[in-house]
């Protein structure tokens, strides 16, 4: 009989799969983090993962609460000033990888982490950009994980915070970005990657148990399916055994319930 998984620990392992061994992948704090580690612990245990606050090359053995967590530089081969990090390591085009979240994203994998309703009169302020803007446009390519329903995946996003792929297209290009943008859109429902002419994040797999109507359901837009839809492979015994381990050691560390 199959093991059992969550979707969350489903949705961390596919996104993690995406990370290649020669990667330097700019990592975002939570989901992006968990993902990012899982892969450096698993299949990718050469990825250089690089954190806002300067760290280079951290390997932490509990998932960090914030990018300033002393975890990443305790376990960094190296870290660097903030305006190094960003003037030298990200603007200069070494990180082939940004690896980021959002509290909402639109068809074109825009990103909002600002504000929700309006600007001036927000319902909701939200931690803001950081370097999630830089990150966007910067890196080589960018994946995304969050959690897939209509409050996040939204027909026309609240704020812009970090460009996608803008109004699709060659939009980017015409931008002057030379990087490829988001590339990979992970949820735990199901596995977006863009349309290679309108740029447009269409469904090229789905988790194993998980049907159309429930993705269609869980979407702001009116959702693609690309041509051919794979299934996601299911966790192994290996990931889900990494993946708990590593998030058991981080609630003991933070005095949490794993």
């Amino acid at each position: 009989m199959a093991e059992t998984y969550r979707r969350t620990e489903m949705m961390t392992i596919a996104a993690a799969r995406a990370l290649r061994n020669e990667d330097i992948c700019f990592v975002g704090i939570g989901l992006p983090s968990a993902a990012a580690n899982l892969a450096r612990l698993t299949h990718a245990p050469g990825i250089t993962l690089v954190y806002e606050a300067g760290p280079i090359a951290s390997k932490p053995d509990v998932l960090p609460l914030s990018i300033g967590d002393g975890e990443l530089c305790d376990t960094a081969l190296t870290t660097v000033s903030v305006p190094e990090m960003f003037r030298y390591w990200l603007q200069g085009g070494r990180m082939t990888v940004g690896f980021v979240g959002g509290a909402q994203i639109d068809r074109f994998a825009n990103l909002n982490t600002t504000v929700i309703g309006p600007y001036a009169k927000p319902r909701a302020r939200l931690p803001g950009g950081g370097g999630a803007p830089e990150i966007g446009s910067a890196c080589g390519e960018i994946f995304i994980i969050m959690g897939q329903s209509r409050r996040s995946f939204v027909a026309q996003l609240d704020f812009i915070t970090s460009m996608g792929h803008g109004e699709g297209g060659d939009h980017r290009a015409r931008l002057g970005l030379a990087t490829k943008g988001p590339t990979r859109l992970v949820t735990d429902l199901c596995i977006f990657e863009p349309d290679p002419r309108t740029k447009e994040m269409t469904v090229t797999a789905i988790h194993p148990g998980i049907t159309r109507a429930e993705i269609a359901e869980s979407t702001g837009w009116p959702v693609r399916f690309a041509a051919t839809v794979a299934e996601t492979p299911s966790p192994t015994a290996h990931e889900l055994e990494v993946l708990r381990d590593l998030h058991a050691r981080t609630a003991r560390a933070h005095g949490q319930s794993a």
